[in-house]
């Protein structure tokens, strides 16, 4: 059968084939990027059982046709999607091929060439456009760390706990500034922590503190046959 095609009928939205998925601008700094790899990797990794969220960073979130058809938007350092499928595979987050959804959660890493940006542009589409429920800015130089909550439809500061660290309810986490090492680079870091205030640790942390469970499990149990030889 023969099916006619109107010339005149407006374009299909673009797949996230054909568009562009990263801007070519590298992060400010080694130190932006690693702080941005520490946040995906230490909740990948606490998750790693889930498959109901998709985290990415510094990649490009379509969120509008507009958009895609050549407005400059480049996208967050860091983002998560609750209640999506994790196991696909994407170039860019594309909201018309993922019925609708977008962030969840946004953190963007401050430096003199986007901190008016994200104080101004960018907060106002994931507030007023978006809809993202939590918006966290943080400096990755001076440690500087500020997040929203959208209540009501605005966003609204929220008050830091004692310790200086945001909750961020949604994943029942929270946000906040620790000592530590990652990628061979010392100093403070913006850490995911529990609800019991234990910092999500990465990969590499994550296996040593089981190295360090197994020598010691391996020390006690030499411990306890030494005893036993004595004894006996």
């Amino acid at each position: 059968m023969h099916v006619a095609i109107d010339p005149h009928a407006p374009a299909p939205p673009p797949g996230q084939d054909e568009l562009p998925s990263e801007d070519g601008q590298p992060m400010d700094t080694p130190r932006h990027r690693a702080q941005m790899n520490l946040l995906i990797e230490s909740i990948s990794d606490a998750w790693r059982e889930r498959r109901d969220f998709y985290v990415g960073g510094d990649m490009f979130v379509y969120f509008s046709e507009l958009q895609s058809r050549g407005q400059d938007f480049r996208g967050p350092d860091f983002f998560i999607v609750l209640d999506t499928d994790g196991d696909r595979i994407r170039k860019s987050w594309v909201a018309w091929q993922e019925g609708g959804r977008l962030p969840d959660i946004v953190i963007e890493l401050l430096s003199e060439s986007t901190r008016e940006m994200d104080h101004g542009e960018k907060k106002r589409i994931y507030e007023r456009i978006w809809r993202t429920r939590f918006y966290v800015l943080y400096d990755p130089d001076t440690h500087a760390l500020e997040g929203f909550e959208l209540v009501r439809g605005e966003y609204v500061p929220i008050s830091a706990d004692a310790r200086g660290d945001l909750s961020i309810a949604s994943v029942g986490l929270a946000l906040g500034v620790r000592e530590g090492t990652y990628q061979r680079g010392g100093g403070s870091w913006l850490r995911w922590i529990d609800e019991s205030g234990v910092v999500l640790p990465s990969v590499a942390e994550r296996a040593s503190a089981a190295e360090a469970r197994a020598c010691e499990a391996e020390a006690r149990i030499a411990e306890l046959e030494a005893r036993l030889r004595a004894i006996g």
